[in-house]
């Protein structure tokens, strides 16, 4: 699988993240869809799969730790990557226990979350060839 065939959903309730995110990983040849309402990006997992989730935990409306259950429960195969500003070893065992693939505490550096998403993409790519 290569860059250009990786779909991308970016779902942050502030909208710097994703304006920061999307532009950097898109030149990096992903796909890229952002989302600052969990109701929209929760509406849009439901019609189509994206290969990794990048989300926030505390939102309105849905909470990330609900949402990404939800892109688990319907594509088990979905990389998620959380981006909190509420890092604790609590959220980020649930988090793993929930299947997530990386945790990063906010403020975070754009290239550490570029990193995070290509061994996402390396990562599928061993799960696809096994």
């Amino acid at each position: 699988m290569s860059e250009k065939d990786i779909s991308i959903l970016i779902l942050d309730d502030e909208p710097i993240v994703a304006k920061r995110l999307k532009p950097a990983l898109e030149k990096k040849g992903y796909k890229v869809e952002s989302f600052t309402r969990s109701t929209d990006a929760m509406e849009r997992v439901r019609k189509q799969k994206f290969d990794i989730v990048i989300t926030d935990l505390k939102m309105e409306g849905i909470s990330g730790m609900e949402f990404l259950e939800e892109v688990k429960r319907l594509w088990p195969d979905t990389e998620i990557i959380v981006i909190t500003g509420f890092a604790t070893m609590e959220t980020a065992k649930e988090s793993f226990k929930k299947g997530v693939f990386d945790f990063l505490a906010k403020p975070f550096k754009l290239g550490e979350i570029v990193e995070i998403v290509r061994k996402a993409v390396e990562h599928k790519n061993k799960q696809q060839h096994s």
